[in-house]
């Protein structure tokens, strides 16, 4: 697994792009108006919207209040130091989690059985062996710091007692967050919007104004996206 893990650990960020596209591909509903009556497509939408949301909310709890250095070197797993503090004091992978339910989210905002069924799944196993593929070298570099560490937090569940305490002791960088984030937010965003209007005809008049709403929407999303990065390349706003 640990081999694995690195293997996947070096084409990580191209994954998520693969996933995306994953979420067109044609599929049996997960929710059918057969069983859910015409108005079925609120189901997918609410719910989707809900676990997705959640996700990056607690990507962004996760980065704005003690930001992790493990993007790797050279496609290698690499960390600077051991992360204990802020929601890692409450969960080793918060950011793995919220990866996994902003991707499980829009797999049932699609409302594709094939995705949530078939795709999660085998990320899941994917991020597993990441997972044990860092821990590996995080066991190797901090031994027994990081195996007492292990001992009191969990790999994937959110411990949320004294999580309240936690958030209150420290101070959420709202800059950190969105200087991070920005591309994963524009890939999102930009993907639920195609969701909802390419997936939901119903929400739209017509194929003009869904094209049209579109465009403007990824026209603003990039625009956002492009003072963004030139925020952060010219050095005007840091974290």
């Amino acid at each position: 697994m640990i081999s694995i893990g690195n293997f996947f650990f070096r084409f990580r960020n191209t994954l998520f792009i693969f996933l995306y596209l994953l979420l067109f591909v044609p599929s049996p509903m997960l929710f059918s108006p057969d069983y859910f009556g015409e108005k079925y497509f609120l189901l997918p939408i609410i719910l989707g919207l809900f676990v997705t949301f959640s996700g990056e909310i607690i990507r962004g709890i996760t980065i704005g209040l003690a930001y992790i250095i493990r993007g790797g070197r050279d496609k290698k797993v690499y960390a600077e130091k051991l992360v204990t503090e802020g929601i890692f004091n409450h969960c080793r992978n918060p950011l793995y989690v919220g990866n996994i339910l902003m991707l499980l989210g829009v797999g049932i905002l699609s409302n594709s059985l094939f995705y949530v069924g078939i795709v999660m799944p085998l990320f899941l196993f994917i991020y597993q062996a990441i997972v044990l593929a860092e821990e590996n070298f995080l066991r190797n570099k901090f031994g027994a710091d990081f195996d007492a560490y292990c001992s009191r937090v969990n790999r994937w569940l959110i411990q949320l007692r004294g999580i309240g305490k936690t958030m209150g002791q420290m101070q959420f960088n709202h800059k950190r967050w969105l200087l991070k984030e920005y591309n994963t937010l524009w890939v999102w965003l930009v993907g639920i919007v195609a969701i909802l209007l390419f997936k939901y005809p119903q929400l739209t008049s017509g194929d003009n104004a869904r094209n049209l709403i579109f465009g403007i929407a990824v026209a603003l999303l990039g625009m956002i996206y492009l003072y963004v990065r030139y925020l952060k390349k010219s050095g005007k706003m840091t974290d």
